[in-house]
């Protein structure tokens, strides 16, 4: 039999093991003894039973009749069963279990003196709340909550106090009072981990792809000073961010078959790989993600990672890195190539994983996280940064600084912000990812900027939406780009956000395939066209009232250039006839007219069409219908028509077809034309952009010409002049359409007449 002092040895020396395999196994703040963040959590003694049934009512039971003798008995069943109560399985239901939950973070890696509490009723979040607190004495924090969500009504505290009483290695529980706004409450909350959320993430890789979860933060001379020299993994990286981070699966091969006819991968591709090798795949939200190794994306070199995984309504679970992508090419005289690119694969891969927490880049914070407003931060040395944007660059100037950690901000919200933000699965993702690849090349050549030509961005309710692009050659040498760049949809991926729902791309009705006869753009030289983004294939974008943010990417040269995001505001209807014309308004058809500048054939809209010039003849909306309006009637237009007869019978049903033949309607042409550009002329170049202004103007006065009016051209010309003088526009501009209507006014001291074309 062991003696006293031989148990207390041996426990002790279990305790020392089990404190090693921690340490080991699950890196912490060091020392381990002195911290107090983590997670506390408060759970009802016992779940909450329901009420007992009513007892049973007694019922005494009737005198019994003797039987007649001249009446024989008749069968039947025999007496009621009397049924025995069920026990009462309330007493364990678990869906009335109350739990909250308490996360302090004071101390340890990267503390953010904050601390915010979660409640629970059964599965349900019911409220959260974070504060901001300062030290007020051994083991004891208190500040002011600012930020609250969920059930507030029933949550009326404005501060917080927490005291936390110390165990052994570890703290025991924290003694949390909350107070204003009410009567005071008090609960103790027992310690439950040092993370404060959990996190699963598994690692596959593509046939003849090796994964990059490691990297030697000493290995290359560009590091901070006093960075330590160590072996970091992905895991230890989440790890310090408050995650208790665990590893599901294997690390599963994917067979190149899986990407389909080449080597490459496409969005889908992965996503099918995904649900077939990732161990934790569901249609559910999860704290859970898939990080997928691979040589390329099908988008080419340009494609260092992504956030693939947008399908569906659980998006962020998977993401992916390319590394045969531009990630593998270290700058040219760098001193240890080989490390260079390890840590840009590393850096790649935290930087998807940290999109799968809904984390945005440093320098888009502000377009669209819902918790509350956030800075951008285009200067930081985080994970969500892209070394070669920080300045004054090149990379080398990020990695000299980059203490492999994110930001504080970026922390905030990991930590604290209410979970379905953070958890993989949950919100959907702030921001469409065709941005998200790392193809913005360091020292790019272009600037894209997206704009409005008014003051402030804020359409009309009904008003159909027109940007304005402007690329500029921001380098010191001439370069050479494809005539008609801004007007090849191809080449452009627009993303249009309203604030507090999932982000949309622009998909346009047409797509147009130019000969790509190159042009030089000098240095400091800019080229413009304008964007109609009112509708698409997805519909109206920007039709709601509501606050939007919409950016642009251009891809050239193998890079994507990207625009500044605009915020643009949709005013409210002005009433009840606003809201009644925007159901029919809002429509398909409206959006191909409007799109198109017009239609013979879809008479339908063109009605509509009609009935806001007449019904809102001040309103914006009514400038671009009279444009359409206007060239449906303006020139001689041919259609097919057809007979009624069964799809089947091709041959006889295209016979029954003609080629019916539309006339002109100069007077109706005329009227809505000069109406919608000859009225208030600076509300037409507002909304309709100074780019379409000019071309629709030149374009009608062009028109007017040809039908013998080419003083009126003239005159029309004249305004258009003054119009975009007064709204400063390029003299190169103003040149043009001097020229035009110069050309007309010795015409017209001639007494000649022109033929030309069709309006714009």
């Amino acid at each position: 039999m062991e003696t006293k002092h031989e148990l207390v040895e041996a426990n002790g020396r279990i305790l020392a093991e089990q404190v090693a395999i921690e340490l080991a196994t699950r890196p912490l703040p060091l020392p381990v003894h002195l911290g107090c963040s983590g997670l506390y959590v408060w759970s009802s003694p016992r779940p909450v039973p329901l009420p007992e049934p009513l007892p049973r009512p007694h019922i005494p039971p009737l005198p019994e009749i003797p039987p007649r003798p001249d009446i024989p008995p008749r069968p039947g069943p025999g007496p009621d069963p009397v049924p025995t109560p069920a026990p009462h399985a309330a007493a364990s239901f678990p869906i009335l279990l109350r739990r909250e939950e308490l996360r302090l973070d004071v101390d340890g890696r990267y503390p953010q003196m904050v601390v915010s509490g979660m409640s629970f009723s059964g599965l349900l979040a019911k409220t959260q709340w974070i504060a901001n607190v300062q030290a007020v004495g051994p083991d004891r924090w208190s500040g002011a909550i600012w930020y609250k969500d969920g059930g507030i009504a029933t949550f009326p505290y404005t501060t917080v106090d927490v005291h936390v009483t110390r165990g052994f290695l570890k703290p025991v529980s924290a003694t949390v009072t909350l107070s204003g706004g009410g009567p005071a409450r008090t609960l103790t909350y027992p310690y439950a981990s040092p993370y404060f959320h959990p996190v699963e993430f598994e690692y596959d890789c593509a046939q003849g792809t090796a994964a990059a979860t490691t990297v030697n933060t000493g290995a290359h001379p560009d590091r901070p000073a006093g960075l330590p020299s160590e072996t970091l993994t992905l895991a230890t990286v989440y790890q310090r961010a408050g995650f208790d981070v665990r590893k599901t699966g294997n690390d599963n091969v994917v067979p190149l078959s899986l990407s389909g006819a080449n080597p490459q991968w496409s969005n889908q591709e992965m996503h099918d790989a995904m649900q077939v090798y990732w161990s934790r795949f569901a249609p559910k939200a999860q704290w859970s993600a898939w990080v997928f190794f691979a040589a390329l994306h099908d988008m080419g070199t340009s494609l260092g990672g992504i956030m693939f995984d947008d399908i569906g309504p659980n998006q962020r679970q998977g993401t992916a890195i390319f590394e045969q992508a531009f990630i593998a090419n270290a700058p040219a005289g760098d001193p240890n190539p080989a490390a260079w690119v390890q840590r840009m694969r590393f850096w790649t891969a935290a930087h998807e994983m940290g999109h799968t927490f809904n984390l945005a880049h440093s320098w888009q914070k502000s377009l669209g996280t819902s918790w509350i407003p956030l800075a951008n931060e285009p200067g930081a040395y985080s994970f969500m940064n892209y070394p070669y944007r920080v300045p004054p660059g090149p990379q080398d100037v990020f990695f000299r600084n980059f203490e492999y950690r994110f930001s504080n901000g970026e922390l905030l919200f990991m930590r604290h912000a209410p979970f379905r933000f953070v958890e993989q699965g949950n919100a959907l993702w702030f921001d469409h990812h065709g941005f998200e690849g790392a193809g913005v090349t360091p020292g790019s050549a272009y600037r894209l900027q997206v704009r409005f030509n008014r003051e402030r961005p804020l359409l009309e309710f009904l008003e159909p939406a027109v940007v304005e692009l402007k690329l500029t050659n921001v380098s010191s040498e001439p370069t050479l780009i494809p005539q008609n760049l801004l007007a090849m949809h191809d080449r452009l991926s627009v993303i249009i956000k309203q604030a507090g729902r999932p982000a949309r791309q622009y998909l346009p009705y047409a797509r147009y395939c130019f000969l790509e006869r190159n042009t030089v753009l000098a240095a400091g030289d800019s080229i413009y066209d304008s964007l109609f983004v009112g509708a698409g294939r997805n519909g109206w974008d920007l039709a709601e009232p509501g606050n939007y943010t919409m950016q642009v990417a251009l891809h050239l040269d193998g890079e994507d250039v990207l625009s500044n995001p605009l915020r643009v505001r949709v005013a409210p209807p002005r009433g009840y006839e606003e809201e009644l014309l925007a159901q029919d308004f809002f429509s398909d058809e409206v959006g191909r007219v409007l799109n198109f500048d017009g239609s013979s054939v879809l008479t339908s809209a063109n009605d509509v069409l009609q009935h806001v010039t007449e019904r809102l003849p001040q309103s914006r909306a009514t400038v671009h219908a009279r444009i359409a309006l206007g060239n449906a009637v303006a020139v001689e237009r041919k259609r097919l028509e057809l007979g009624d007869g069964p799809a089947t019978a091709v041959p006889a049903y295209m016979a029954r077809g003609r080629i019916a033949v539309q006339r002109a309607d100069v007077t109706a042409a005329t009227k809505q034309l000069s109406a919608a550009l000859m009225g208030e002329k600076s509300v037409a170049a507002e909304t309709l952009g100074h780019v379409d202004y000019k071309e629709y103007a030149v374009g009608f006065a062009d028109w007017l010409a040809q039908n013998g009016e080419v003083k009126d051209a003239t005159a029309v010309l004249s305004d258009v002049y003054q119009t975009l003088t007064d709204r400063k526009v390029l003299p190169r501009v103003l040149d043009e359409v001097k020229t035009v209507r110069d050309k007309y006014r010795a015409m017209q001291d001639g007494g000649k007449s022109v033929s030309g074309s069709r309006p714009a």
